[in-house]
C-alpha cells in the first residue's frame, strides 16, 4: 500500500516537469508571434492567423496553468497519502481505531490525488489538441504559399 503513492508521486513529478516545460515553450512562442505581429503587417491573412494563434496561446496557457496546479495538488496529496499509510502501519498493532482512521484518510487522500492527476491529464490533452489546431493552420498557410503561381495567359490581340 505504501509503494503505490510513492510510484504515483514520481509519475506526477514527471508530469509536472513536462507541463512546466510546455508552458515555457508556449511563452516563447507567444513572444515570437507578438514580435512578428509588431514587425510585419503586410499580409492581412497572415495577421488574422497570428491574432487567432495569440488568442489560442492564451487559452492554452490557462489550461497548462490549471493542469500544473492539479499536478502539484496531486503530488502533495500522494505524499500525504504515503505519510498516512506509514502512520497507519505503525498503528496496526494495538490501535484499531487509529488504524482505521488512517486507512480512511489515506484512501481519501489517494483518491483525491488520483482525481486531481486525472483532471490535470485531461487538461494537457485539451491543450495538445489546441496546439495541433495551430499547427494544422500554419501548415495550410505554408502549403498555400508554396504552390507555384499559375503562369499568366497570353492576351489575345
Amino acid at each position: 500500500m505504501i509503494v503505490a503513492p510513492a510510484v504515483l508521486t514520481n509519475a506526477t513529478s514527471v508530469l509536472a516537469l513536462n507541463t512546466a516545460n510546455r508552458f515555457g515553450r508556449l511563452i516563447d512562442r507567444s513572444r515570437q508571434l507578438v514580435d512578428e505581429m509588431e514587425r510585419m503587417r503586410v499580409d492581412p491573412e497572415l495577421d488574422a492567423i497570428r491574432a487567432r494563434q495569440v488568442g489560442r496561446l492564451r487559452r492554452r496557457a490557462g489550461l497548462l496553468l490549471r493542469a500544473q496546479t492539479c499536478f502539484y495538488a496531486a503530488l502533495g496529496l500522494f505524499v500525504f497519502a504515503a505519510l498516512i499509510s506509514v502512520v497507519g502501519a505503525a498503528l496496526a498493532n494495538g490501535h484499531e481505531l487509529g488504524y482505521r482512521a488512517a486507512a480512511i484518510a489515506g484512501f481519501a487522500a489517494g483518491s483525491a490525488a488520483a482525481l486531481s492527476l486525472f483532471y490535470g491529464c485531461t487538461l494537457v490533452i485539451r491543450e495538445t489538441r489546441m496546439a495541433l489546431l495551430s499547427l494544422a493552420e500554419e501548415t495550410v498557410l505554408l502549403q498555400a504559399r508554396m504552390r507555384p503561381a499559375s503562369p499568366a495567359k497570353p492576351s489575345a490581340g
